[in-house]
C-alpha cells in the first residue's frame, strides 16, 4: 500500500516554502482541470508552479500527495463558505442544508475530473480513501464542521445521540459527494435536489430520537455507530 509522507516540517513552517507548496498545488489543480488528472504529470506541475521537478517532489512525494493536498484545501474553503450561514441562523435543519449545499457550490470546478479521483479513492486500502489514515486531518476538519452545526444548532437530542451526530452527518455528506461524482446534470442540479429533499427527512428523523418509547432505538444507534468505528 502506498503511504503518503508529510511535508518537511521546517518547510511547512517557512513562509516562502508554505508559498511555494501552495503555488505547486495551485498548479496541479489548474491542470487537472485542463486535462484530467491521469494525463497530468510531476513535471507538467513543476514547470507550471515555476519551479524545478525535484522541489516539487521535495513537496509532494506524487500525485496522490497533491490529491491529499485538495482534500484539505476543499475543505477550508467548504467551512469559509459556510460561515456566514453559521454566524446568522440557529436552525439544524437551515444550517445542515446550507452546508451541503455550500459543498457542492465550493467543489463545481473540480467536477469534470472528479471521477478520477474517485476512482483512486474507492480502493480500500488506498492513502485517498476518506476513511484513511492519510485522510484524517481533512476528515477531522470537515467533522469539525458538523459538530460545529450540532452544537450550535436549536436542537434537543439525547446526549449520545448529539456526540454521534457529526460524524453521521459526515457520512450523509459522503454520500452527496458519490451522488455528485456521477451528476452528469447542468451546474449538479440534481445533487442540489437531492440535498433539498434529504435534509428535511434527516433534521426530522434527528428530532424524533427525542420522543417517548425511542431511547431503545437511540441505543442501538449509538452501539452500531461505534461497533462500525471500532
Amino acid at each position: 500500500m502506498t503511504t503518503l509522507s508529510t511535508v518537511p516540517e521546517a518547510a511547512s513552517r517557512s513562509p516562502k516554502g508554505e508559498q511555494t507548496r501552495q503555488a505547486i498545488v495551485a498548479a496541479a489543480l489548474d491542470l487537472f482541470r485542463a486535462g484530467g488528472y491521469d494525463r497530468t504529470t510531476m513535471r507538467a506541475i513543476a514547470d507550471a508552479a515555476g519551479v524545478s521537478l525535484g522541489n516539487a517532489y521535495y513537496y509532494f512525494g506524487s500525485k496522490e500527495h497533491l490529491v491529499q493536498a485538495f482534500y484539505e484545501r476543499i475543505q477550508v474553503d467548504h467551512a469559509a463558505a459556510s460561515r456566514e450561514l453559521l454566524d446568522t441562523s440557529r436552525s439544524f435543519g437551515e444550517w445542515l442544508l446550507g452546508v451541503l449545499d455550500a459543498w457542492v457550490d465550493v467543489a463545481a470546478p473540480y467536477h469534470a475530473f472528479a471521477g478520477k479521483f474517485f476512482k483512486v479513492a474507492a480502493e480500500p486500502t488506498s492513502p485517498l480513501s476518506p476513511f484513511s489514515e492519510e485522510s484524517a486531518d481533512a476528515r477531522e476538519t470537515s467533522v469539525a464542521l458538523f459538530r460545529e452545526v450540532v452544537e450550535g444548532a436549536e436542537l434537543k437530542v439525547p446526549a449520545a445521540i448529539r456526540a454521534e451526530l457529526p460524524e453521521l452527518l459526515w457520512l450523509l455528506q459522503m454520500g452527496v459527494v458519490l451522488f455528485w461524482v456521477h451528476d452528469p446534470s447542468d451546474g449538479q442540479q440534481r445533487t442540489h435536489r437531492l440535498v433539498r429533499q434529504v435534509v428535511p427527512l434527516v433534521d426530522k428523523l434527528v428530532r424524533m430520537t427525542r420522543l417517548p418509547g425511542m431511547k431503545g432505538v437511540v441505543g442501538d444507534v449509538v452501539d452500531l455507530v461505534r461497533s462500525v468505528r471500532a
